[in-house]
């Protein structure tokens, strides 16, 4: 799979967000890498989240605050996956996953839920 085509991916798993919950999101930055940073102990990782989930956000947060980034990595998702379908599929549960925590959703009720 492309680049493109993953990126294309990424954007429709963005499109399942439903309308109510995607107006929420605020001050995110959505970005595709080949490869985990190579300081992470899973180099399997799919997907990252780095930044202040909308529960923890106060009144200091919004003053100069850079965005938050969710971070979908292609090369794990392409060896994990057998399929067009499959990496599909899997990129919009990784994206969902991401987007989660940050609403303030953390793994162990995104494994509860079953998007972990």
């Amino acid at each position: 799979m492309s680049r493109g085509e993953f990126e294309e991916a990424v954007a429709d798993g963005l499109d399942l967000i439903p309308e109510e919950l995607a107006r929420h999101i605020s001050n995110v930055v959505i970005l595709v890498e080949d490869e985990p940073p190579t300081d992470s102990d899973d180099p399997d990782l799919l997907g990252l989240y780095e930044g202040t989930p909308l529960t923890e956000r106060g009144e200091w947060w919004a003053a100069g605050s850079l965005p938050d980034r969710i971070t979908i990595f292609r090369n794990p998702t392409l060896r994990f996956c057998e399929s067009t379908d499959e990496v599909a599929e899997e990129v919009a549960v990784t994206v969902i996953h991401e987007i989660a925590h940050h609403f303030g959703i953390d793994d162990d009720r995104l494994h509860e839920l079953g998007w972990a």
